[in-house]
Parts: structure tokens; sequence; C-alpha cells
């Protein structure tokens, strides 16, 4: 099945984006907003709405997903950690309903306040 949100449209490269990553599971790329000094999302490019629609079928491409935000984190300059967020739904402040892991980090810790803390 065909979708029309955002990211689907980013995924077919109708909208631009600043690509960190890309292979034939997923996409990583910077935030247009960013809330930290480093800020970038991975998605998966098949839809998935929210967490709650990930099933076992999933598991390959969310397992990709985790485990590639090491990786890109360091090729992005955080070798010092990094904070990783999956808003799920309404209640989870959820903007974008195609699953999506946020990496923010910059050179000091994060303070309290931003996002996630």
């Amino acid at each position: 099945m065909s979708h029309d949100c955002i990211f689907c449209r980013l995924v077919r490269g109708e909208i631009p984006s600043r690509k960190v990553h890309e292979d034939d599971d997923i996409l990583a790329f910077h935030d247009i907003r960013p809330a930290a000094p480093v800020h970038f999302l991975i998605i998966p490019k098949v839809h998935i709405e929210t967490l709650y629609d990930a099933d076992g079928s999933h598991q390959a491409v969310l397992g990709k997903m985790l485990g590639m935000a090491g990786q890109l984190a360091r090729q992005e300059g955080l070798t010092d950690g990094f904070r990783t967020i999956v808003n799920t739904g309404r209640i989870g402040r959820q903007e974008v309903y195609h699953l999506h892991i946020h990496i923010l980090g910059g050179p000091e810790p994060l303070k309290p306040g931003w996002p996630g803390a």
C-alpha cells in the first residue's frame, strides 16, 4: 500500500532531505527543526504509523534502526553519548505518523528540559 505521509514522500525522493544514511530498509536524515546541535531521525522505508502498529513482521527493520543508531551518531560527531526518543501516539507527542527514532546530542550534555528530559 502506498502512503502519502511526509516521511513516505521523503523515502520516495519527492521531498529533499539532508541524508545521514540510506539503504534498502531505512533512511536517516537531519531534522528540519533541530532541538539539539545534532538531531537526526531514523525511519523505516516501509510505512509503520506508530510503535503501537509494529509487530513481529517488523522485527528486522526495527532491529536495524536501533542497530545503526550508534554508528550513525558517531558518524555525526556524537562520540560521548546521545539521546534516543520514539514518540508514540497523541499522548506521546508524535507529530508525524510514520514511526521514527530521534537521535539528539551535542558536544555538551543535554540540558534538563530538552526533548525527552
